[in-house]
């Protein structure tokens, strides 16, 4: 299986937290979808015929999107790519995007999952991050997209945050059930370089990120699972059963995958490649024909050492006879020795076949991963 997975680099407007690639600036948006559906062309054949599970439109804020040029980009994978008749197709979303009316016709065109961005549902905390939306906003589009007949649905919360309370962490978590939400993808507020909630942070405008607060948080989100009956299933993702994300579970256990437009990443399991990170620089390159990406042949030893990264994060966890028959018995002989230090500290559960974090494990979850490494 494989997927697809589709930048959208626009937004209303900048938060202050975030480093991904966007441009707040669309004059160009019929200019990138074209450019976007003659990438598809161009990578036609990068998946090699495998059928395509997954296809993700990310961002950015894909809701931005006219409904003609969803439509153009889903017909587009459908003609070029073996999508599955029953494939998960997730559009990212941002609640002042979404009327009864857009969530109408997007359920209509074939998008089958939201991603809705609420990070909070505390306006307090809203403002603190420049979201476009409002706590009321947040509410009411994910009853409407109940109501239009979405029913898998994900939203994305951020904790750890200076506005956001124990006491306020936990009825944003409480708003996830009360509102039947199946899937949650939830992250501590980091503060990454060159973001604007660095320099405010630098220029001393706004409270540092407290990190035990996040660990807190996330011990009391960790909790609130187990209780309530969401798998967490990675790191940051919790699921009730059978509504694991497809497409990101794809990443996570190695699948192929073809990342479309600026910035996007692809893998086939032998290398890796991004596209350029600038809109114009990417729309002329396509306007040639050409594909603006940089490329990574991947070596055994950094394919180990993603595969620790990526299953340490998931509750499946590292499989050691894996390890051996992929990467040789002497490499999974190394890790059962090293991981010993972990499981008397309680950070991992006994090692039998498989490598897998306890709860206090997945606090240090990228550390204990890289201090495996090769």
């Amino acid at each position: 299986m494989a997927g697809i997975y589709i930048h959208i680099p626009f937004c209303k407007q900048a938060c202050y937290y975030c480093n991904f690639h966007f441009s707040t600036s669309r004059g160009r948006q019929s200019e990138m979808v074209s450019a976007l559906l003659a990438e598809l062309l161009l990578q036609k054949d990068y998946l090699a015929g495998a059928p395509v599970s997954s296809i993700y439109f990310g961002g950015g804020t894909p809701s931005l999107l006219q409904l003609t040029e969803i439509e153009s980009l889903l017909a587009q994978c459908r003609l070029l790519f073996p999508v599955n008749a029953d494939a998960e197709i997730t559009l990212e979303a941002n609640p002042d995007d979404l009327t009864p009316e857009k969530l109408q016709a997007l359920h209509t065109a074939g998008i089958n999952r939201l991603s809705i961005g609420v990070q909070s549902f505390h306006e307090a905390d809203l403002r603190w991050m420049n979201r476009a939306h409002n706590a009321g906003q947040a509410l009411q589009c994910i009853r409407e997209a109940q109501a239009a007949g979405f029913h898998n649905i994900t939203i994305d919360l951020i904790y750890g945050g200076p506005t956001l309370s124990d006491e306020g962490w936990a009825m944003n978590l409480e708003q996830v059930k009360a509102l039947n939400i199946p899937h949650l993808s939830s992250y501590a507020l980091t503060v990454e370089p060159g973001t604007a909630l660095d320099h405010f942070i630098t220029q001393h405008k706004v409270q540092a990120v407290d990190p035990d607060k996040a660990a807190r948080h996330f011990e009391m989100l960790m909790q609130w699972a187990a209780a309530n009956g969401y798998e967490h299933y990675e790191i940051s993702n919790f699921a009730r059963p059978g509504w694991h994300s497809r497409h990101n579970s794809s990443y996570w256990q190695g699948q192929p995958y073809l990342g479309i437009g600026p910035s996007a990443h692809s893998f086939n399991g032998h290398s890796r490649q991004w596209n350029v990170a600038n809109n114009a620089l990417y729309l002329q390159a396509l306007e040639k024909q050409a594909l603006p990406f940089e490329k990574e042949t991947l070596t055994p030893t950094i394919r180990l050492n993603e595969y620790l990264m990526t299953s340490l994060r998931t509750s499946q966890g590292a499989s050691l006879a894996f390890i051996s028959a992929t990467f040789g018995q002497d490499k999974a002989e190394r890790l059962r020795q090293a991981v010993e230090p972990y499981v008397a500290s309680g950070k991992m559960h006994p090692v039998m076949d498989w490598m897998v974090l306890t709860n206090a494990g997945k606090l240090f979850a990228d550390g204990i991963a890289s201090d495996l490494f090769f």
